[in-house]
């Protein structure tokens, strides 16, 4: 009976430690992915690409065949074609070599790129009409204001 006791005492203290050790592990948060947007690109792959190298401002948009999303995106980016912005896609598909070279990994990616190939803004994913075509302008001329007021008259006093 002694015996019947003592392994009963060892099966408890066995049992206590481990909800003791199991309330102790702490499991470790996912990864979260961090997508790739390049932060300069090469403007001789702009020209290439373009009718015509001479904008001043370039907005590339990667894109897929696959993707439903990247459609949308380009429509909103086209709008805002003109004699100082180039707008182009990069469609996986047709230019595989420059999603990976500039590791493109998420589509649709959408740079704003000034004349000397520097990504001065850009957007992962969906994005409204209003938010682009804001940015871009906002980029273009960084002293304009959104409100269509003076600097003046928008500040707080």
């Amino acid at each position: 009976m002694t015996s019947l006791f003592i392994a009963l005492g060892i099966v408890i203290a066995v049992g206590v430690a481990a909800l003791v050790l199991r309330r102790r592990h702490v499991v470790d948060v996912p990864t979260q992915k961090e997508w790739t947007v390049p932060t300069q690109i090469d403007p001789a792959d702009l020209a290439s690409a373009g009718e015509n190298g001479s904008q001043a401002w370039s907005i590339a948009v990667f894109t897929s065949a696959s993707c439903h999303v990247c459609a949308d995106v380009v429509s909103k980016a086209r709008v805002l074609q003109s004699s100082q912005v180039n707008v182009l896609e990069f469609e996986y598909g047709a230019h595989r070599g420059l999603h990976d070279k500039y590791r493109i990994d998420a589509v649709p990616t959408l740079v704003v790129v000034d004349a000397d190939g520097v990504v001065r803004r850009h957007f992962l994913g969906p994005l409204t009409a209003t938010d682009l075509w804001a940015a871009v302008a906002q980029t273009r001329d960084p002293d304009s204001t959104t409100s269509g007021e003076s600097g003046d008259e928008c500040s707080s006093r």
